[in-house]
Parts: C-alpha cells; structure tokens; sequence
C-alpha cells in the first residue's frame, strides 16, 4: 500500500480523471459521454486522491449560482463526478476527498454546496443535509385536465436542435432566477447536463424540442410496439414555462402527441402543477425521491445569502465536526425586507442543531418544525422554534430540475 496524496488536478489528466469516475459507477456507457463532459471539467475545480503516482479517487465541482429564497441568485458549487476506483474503498480516500474540497471553498468563500449522492446514506457525515425532493411522474396519454385549467391557445412548434438551442438558451435564465433550487447553466454544462448527460442513456432517443412563446420542452422517445398498436414512451428532459398557460400548452402538447402511450419526467417537483390540473389525479404514478443534497460551507455567509419570509432575531447553536469554523452561536437576525445579518455571538443558544439539519431548511424544503418533531433541532427558548421555522418557510418546494 503505498502513501496517500490529494491535489487538484492537471488539464491533461482528464482522461484518467473519467476512467476513474467511470469505474467508481460500474458504468461503462459512460464511455459514450467522454466528450461531452469534457466542456464542463475544470482541473483546477477537481481534486483527485493518489496512490503513488495511481489515480485512485475523484471528486469535481462546478462554479455556478443557484437561486436561493428571494429569489435571489448565489455562488454554489455544484458537486459532481465523486467516486474512488474499486479495489481502493475504506481507505479513507473519500474523506480526503471531501477535506480538500470542502477546505477550497471555504478558501474562495464559496458559501454553500451542492450534490446529488448515489447512496443517500454517503454524505450526512460531511454535512450535508437532504434540501429538496423531487417527483418521478408517469403520466397517460390524453389526461384530461379540469375545466378551470387556462391554456395558452399560442401553437407549440417543434424545432431542430440548432433553432431550438438558440431560443431555449435566451429562455432559461429568465425562470431559473425566480425558482428556488435552479441553476445557472455554461455552453459546456448545457451539452453535460442537459442534452447529453444521463437522460441519453436507456434506449432513449435524441432530444426533441417543443417550443412555446413562453417556454419549452425538451423530451426523448421511446418507441414500445405492442400487439395492440404503439405504446411509445416520452421522457422529459426538462421544462420551463413563463406562466401557468404556457405550462399547461406544453403539458397539453406533451399529452397528447400520437403513438404515445405515457409521459414520463424524472426531475419533476414535489409540488409540480401539473399534478393539480388533472381531472383525475390518481392517473399520475408518482414516486418522491431525494433530490439535491446541501452543505453550507460558511454559515454566515450562506444564511445572508436568502431572504426570509418573516422578521426574527434568534441564536443558533450550529455542531459541524467536519468544518469546525462553523460551529458555535450565531446571532441570525432579518428585518423587513428579508434580508438577513448572522453574527458570531456569546448569548445562550434558543435553538440547537446540526449544520445538516440547517441545510435540509436552507432553501425550504424541509421545516425546522418538523425537524424537531423527530429529534433533530431542540428548542431552548419556548416560541424561538416556530418563529423561526416561519421565517425560513418558502411559497413553493425548491427543485433543481436536472442532474450534474
């Protein structure tokens, strides 16, 4: 067994940077996407654990923003491609991993993390907390929507790859910056994490692009022939809608194409409205599963970062055993408007809890009400809890819509 390093890494170790990451997943159609995910790697963004002169670990992350409660925009990392070679696990190399990267934030200041954890039970241990669910739907075709459903009556037109890029990229960034949990998206994170990134696998199609004036659909067919006629198979990759009528025009458009036999989208959210406008709701199979996990990387700087929903003024007692600088008291106070001041302080805590369990509230999609219903956030000060709870509280569940 040889000695241990970790570093970031070279430009031109890209390649042995994907073998590993491959490997880890015991995935080998991930061959398929070398290229693609070549855009969106940064070595100085990557660190990789050695064995001697083996790469043996991997772990990058993306600079991007995401919209935090406000809404407002704010620097996250976007934690991808974690994985150690197998052969080379329970040898602390994760942990090393996580130390370094964490270590770097906390250095540029970068206030909160993200990542999406292959096992939900990996990354509780380095702080993060589970911060938004999301929806796996199945819907059939023609669900008929209720009477008081509004549709845009402006036609959804399907464009080639090169017309629809043009106009979903102009499209995005509008919407993402008025829904919690969206991200911020380069020309190389489009190709990685949108068109050819994991929907693309699974005998899956290439995207197709329904477009709307005010919005889009990006979608992946699936053709199922059966001895009763076509059953095919849409998967949504994404979509994004200005208002409730656009929305309904894609879904409608969506529903309603011929051959279909079901809609499906995996990245939906908890509270998606698509799920109210049905006449009948139990046509919808539905599974909730966890979606993004979050780590707060500073404390302070990410509690400034939100708005609030109502005024408070209440001590934390944070516990963080992997990045100590955010462990203490800390005075978090909001005013009118919803913004916030957090200080270090030395008066007796009114709440105790882990930096996990203030990450699962960050963004709203968990209560801290709840929270303490199982055990998680003890209240020192009578009335501090709800009051609090109140002021993280969110109109509508954060969801990212899309994998990194």
């Amino acid at each position: 067994m040889g000695q241990l390093s970790t570093r970031t890494l070279r430009s031109d170790e890209y390649g042995a940077f994907f073998d590993v990451f491959a490997a880890a997943f015991l995935d080998d159609a991930l061959d398929t996407a070398r290229d693609a995910y070549r855009g969106a790697f940064d070595p100085e963004l990557t660190h990789g654990v050695f064995d001697g002169d083996e790469l043996i670990g991997v772990a990058g992350r993306l600079e991007l923003e995401i919209t935090v409660p406000g809404p407002v925009p704010c620097p996250v990392a976007a934690v991808t491609a974690v994985g150690v070679k197998p052969g080379h696990r329970r040898r602390g190399v994760l942990t090393a991993l996580m130390r370094d990267q964490l270590d770097a934030m906390h250095d540029d200041s970068t206030p909160i993390a993200a990542l999406y954890s292959s096992e939900a039970g990996i990354y509780g241990r380095f702080g993060y907390g589970l911060a938004t669910l999301e929806s796996h739907l199945v819907l059939p075709r023609g669900a008929p929507f209720l009477s008081t459903v509004e549709i845009d009556d402006r036609p959804v037109r399907e464009l080639d790859r090169e017309q629809a890029l043009e106009v979903v990229r102009a499209r995005y960034p509008a919407v993402a910056r008025t829904r919690t949990g969206w991200l911020s998206r380069t020309d190389g994170s489009w190709q990685a994490r949108v068109l050819d990134g994991p929907n693309a696998r699974g005998g899956l199609g290439a995207p197709r692009f329904a477009v709307h004036p005010d919005g889009y659909a990006i979608y992946r067919p699936k053709q199922e022939w059966t001895d009763r006629g076509p059953e095919h198979q849409l998967d949504v990759a994404e979509l994004v809608a200005a208002t409730p009528q656009a929305y309904a025009a894609l879904w409608r458009y969506l529903l309603d194409l011929d051959l279909v036999g079901s809609v499906r989208w995996r990245k939906a959210a908890v509270d998606e409205p698509v799920l109210d406008m049905l006449v009948d709701p139990r046509a919808v199979d539905r599974r909730v599963l966890d979606g993004l996990w979050l780590r707060l990387v500073d404390v302070d700087r990410a509690l400034m970062s939100r708005r609030y929903a109502s005024s408070v003024d209440v001590v934390l007692e944070v516990t963080d055993r992997f990045c100590p600088w955010n462990a203490g008291r800390w005075r978090l106070r909001t005013d009118g408007d919803g913004s916030a001041t957090v200080t270090r302080t030395q008066h007796a805590g009114h709440l105790a809890l882990d930096v996990t369990d203030l990450a699962a509230a960050f963004l709203g999609g968990s209560t801290l009400t709840g929270l303490a219903r199982s055990g998680r956030v003890v209240e020192h000060e009578p009335g501090t809890l709800l009051a609090t709870s109140r002021a993280f509280a969110t109109d509508c569940a954060p969801h990212c819509p899309e994998p990194f």
